[in-house]
């Protein structure tokens, strides 16, 4: 199965002193990618809060391969196992369009809460199904 991905590029506010894209800045990257990816599933992360269903991340994971530079363009490709009972891992790259150079990898674990209790939800489809 091919991952979901989006494709973005670096905008000059986006830079740190040495040129290249600030390392806090790919957080944002992956995170607007996890909630496209989401949207992609037909499941609105806004909805979700307005129900009582947050998503949160308990960890981040990020391996740094190669530094992204003004209007560079690029992709950040998604897709989701499950690990252990509770956790969802969104695996994440980021892929430099111009030479198809993994930039960064990234895995991101997720766990929900519905009033505040831990719920198990297997794939992001089953998370659909908790939504309606």
């Amino acid at each position: 199965m091919n991952p979901f991905s989006i494709a973005l590029t670096v905008r000059d506010y986006e830079l740190d002193i040495q040129g290249i894209v600030n390392n806090a800045v790919y957080q944002n990257y992956l995170e607007h990618a996890r909630h496209q990816y989401l949207q992609h599933h037909n499941i609105d992360f806004s909805d979700l809060t307005a129900k009582g269903i947050i998503l949160v991340v308990k960890k981040i994971e990020m391996d740094f391969k190669a530094s992204l530079r003004s209007n560079e363009q690029f992709k950040v490709e998604v897709t989701t196992v499950q690990e252990g009972h509770l956790k969802l891992i969104f695996k994440q790259k980021i892929i430099r369009l111009s030479d198809n150079k993994v930039c960064l990898t990234a895995n991101v674990m997720g766990v929900c809460l519905i009033n505040g209790k831990l719920v198990k939800p297997d794939t992001v489809a089953e998370l659909a199904t908790i939504i309606s």
